[in-house]
């Protein structure tokens, strides 16, 4: 069964007698242990499909599944469960909050979970950063923000993690580790789906879509 699958998503919006339409009839899937890249120019709508795939907003049409439980067409409250115990959300600034350590940041994101996740202090060395554990956001380098984000999002060991430009903002070599470790996870069965400009992304890929005006295209 694919860890992910999008049947028929669609997504529009109206500003007065606007109306503009971000997806238009998405299908795909992710099986377990496959890293999925899609692509497009900003504003093919990206970010609106990672957003219905996380439950973060609700599609006009369409249904999203996540193994055999539905994720749209349901109540806040149970898309926040299933989004806390079944996925893994990255962006390059936005799980982490600045106030907290890097530790407290993973405890956190345990609390929202059903499950047991794994060991904050085992999860850190598995990436490279323990002994940033008790330093917040702000004093890490780019790098380090990239692991701690990817951290909070592999802290409830979740079969799919979704990541929205994870690597824009750090430079090649950093791109090329960060990358590593989310290839290191589809090698233990995590199902991987990232929304990215980057080139490097695209050939780190098991399979490459490309978004264009909310449709993807052959």
């Amino acid at each position: 069964m694919a860890t992910l699958r999008v049947e028929r998503l669609y997504r529009f919006y109206r500003a007065g007698d606007e109306e503009t339409l971000a997806l238009q009839g998405v299908s795909l899937e992710v099986e377990p242990g496959e890293l999925v890249a899609v692509v497009g120019p900003s504003g093919s709508g990206k970010s609106t499909l990672l957003r219905c795939v996380t439950g973060l907003d609700e599609p006009s049409g369409g249904t999203v599944w996540l193994g055999d439980s539905r994720m749209s067409h349901r109540a806040e409250p149970v898309r926040a469960r299933l989004r806390a115990d079944r996925i893994g959300v990255m962006t390059q600034t936005g799980n982490l909050f600045p106030h907290l350590t890097i530790r407290a940041n993973i405890r956190l994101a345990q609390s929202l979970s059903t499950g047991t996740g794994q060991d904050p202090a085992a999860l850190l060395d598995s990436l490279g950063i323990a002994a940033r554990s008790d330093a917040r956001p702000g004093d890490l380098s780019g790098g380090e923000t990239a692991r701690a984000g990817l951290a909070v999002a592999l802290a409830n060991d979740p079969p799919l993690v979704v990541a929205d430009e994870p690597t824009g903002e750090l430079d090649e070599a950093t791109e090329h580790r960060v990358l590593a470790l989310f290839r290191s996870r589809t090698d233990t069965g995590t199902a991987v789906l990232i929304a990215s400009h980057s080139t490097a992304v695209r050939r780190a890929a098991d399979r490459v879509l490309t978004l264009e005006d909310g449709c993807l295209t052959p």
